[in-house]
């Protein structure tokens, strides 16, 4: 059979066409390659180049190369956090003919990297509750997407950066299964193979010597699932409010936004007795606060870079004469916002040069801005603006910082530096 390329781009087959199919992915040439961490897979896996993208590339059997890179782009239709998916090559042969197996191409998520590789370095505490948070609302937005993962591990999650904490993504599908709604059994048994893959791999690096000694294996895995139980239960709880109390109700609803999720949905049932009301969430989809950034200025970013972004918005806006909230002669928040982006958040963006930005994108870089004008103000006993917080942040910080995922010290201070009260968008 001849080399056949299905591609979700048109301009990656051209791009493709240009590395070596006709050799095993084990023995690539290192100039194709680029040498960037990798968890454990039982298929073989490599990074490589096609034109300026990086694309990860996985051998395996034709039939569930192609389901995965289906679920993938289901994935990425219910706009769950997940490596995209490119495209898959079959028809693969040898020089003289001989037999290949077919390849799953994924783009690379810039700025990634995978869990297992932060557990062989010296993490903070509060580093590794924020690997768990973040492991535990990818595991709920999976569930409550009606996706069962089937093999949730250390290797097959990555994570980037998000505002001081971290965003989870799921890079292997080729176990998942997508349903209309998932059983409480399906996602019982989804939870305990991740608590067990979880817990299995850091006993892994614990007997080879790489794992920090701070950080117990069974502990870990079992915390995650606590995590995620504890999540789910306020994502999903029925609640039951005195009649006439309907501020409870929206109560409960701020709570589940200010957690990252929207009601899309719900069920509210009067008693018999007109004595109480019974509120359940029916459908809650996350990134509330990405779609209303997304919404009023067009930037798209991750939720917690989001929710900061969008609390600057505000107290800029605050600060223009034409805001006038409620007052129809007053400027629209989008007419706001998108002034916003371009008076405020690009040319502070632009005063960082490119080459210092290391893996960071433009909504990480803006919010480690905003953090290092909140800490030089607290320092100074005042607001020091935009300006002077951009001069000393790239005079101090960026050219001692290296560029790995793990945050600068602006982003690292624990709350216990930093009250609710004080800190800006708590």
């Amino acid at each position: 059979m001849a080399l056949q390329i299905s591609a979700t781009n048109p301009e990656h087959p051209a791009l493709l066409l240009e590395l070596p199919w006709q050799t095993p992915l084990a023995e690539w040439p290192e100039e194709y390659l680029v040498p960037l961490p990798r968890g454990i897979s039982r298929h073989v896996v490599r990074y490589a180049r096609a034109g300026d993208e990086v694309i990860a590339v996985k051998e395996l059997a034709e039939r569930p190369a192609l389901r995965e890179y289906g679920l993938l782009r289901d994935l990425d239709r219910l706009t769950i956090p997940a490596v995209d998916a490119l495209g898959v090559v079959t028809g693969r042969t040898t020089a003289d003919g001989g037999p290949l197996e077919p390849v799953l191409i994924t783009r690379h998520l810039r700025g990634s990297l995978p869990y297992r590789s932060m557990f062989e370095t010296t993490m903070r505490p509060a580093t590794v509750h924020r690997l768990m948070d973040a492991l535990a609302v990818l595991l709920v937005r999976l569930h409550l997407a009606g996706f069962a993962w089937g093999d949730c591990s250390l290797s097959n999650t990555l994570f980037r950066r998000d505002a001081g904490a971290y965003a989870a993504y799921l890079v292997d599908a080729e176990t998942g299964e997508l349903h209309p709604r998932l059983s409480a059994g399906q996602r019982e048994y989804d939870i305990d193979l991740a608590r067990v893959n979880i817990s299995g791999e850091l006993l892994d690096l614990e007997a080879s010597g790489a794992l920090h000694p701070s950080v117990d294996p069974v502990d870990f895995g079992t915390e995650i699932c606590a995590r995620y139980q504890r999540l789910w239960e306020e994502l999903t709880r029925t609640s039951v409010y005195p009649a006439g109390k309907y501020h409870y109700i929206e109560r409960r609803i701020r709570r589940l936004n200010d957690l990252g999720f929207d009601v899309a949905e719900m069920q509210i049932e009067h008693a018999s007795n007109g004595d109480t009301v019974t509120f359940v969430p029916k459908v809650v989809d996350a990134g509330h606060h990405q779609r209303q950034l997304l919404r009023l200025t067009g930037l798209d970013a991750e939720e917690n870079q989001a929710r900061r972004l969008l609390t600057d918005l505000e107290s800029w806006m605050a600060t223009q004469d034409d805001y006038a909230p409620g007052d129809p002669l007053g400027a629209r928040p989008e007419v706001l916002a998108h002034r916003w982006v371009r008076e405020v958040f690009r040319p502070t963006v632009r005063a960082v040069p490119r080459e210092l930005w290391g893996p960071m994108d433009p909504a990480e870089i803006y919010y480690e801005l905003l953090e290092r004008r909140w800490y030089l103000g607290e320092r100074a006993q005042h607001d020091i603006g935009l300006d002077a917080a951009v001069a000393d942040y790239v005079a101090n910080v960026l050219p001692k910082a290296r560029e790995t995922l793990e945050p600068t010290e602006e982003s690292l201070r624990t709350d216990a530096d930093r009250t609710g009260a004080d800190r800006p968008g708590v």
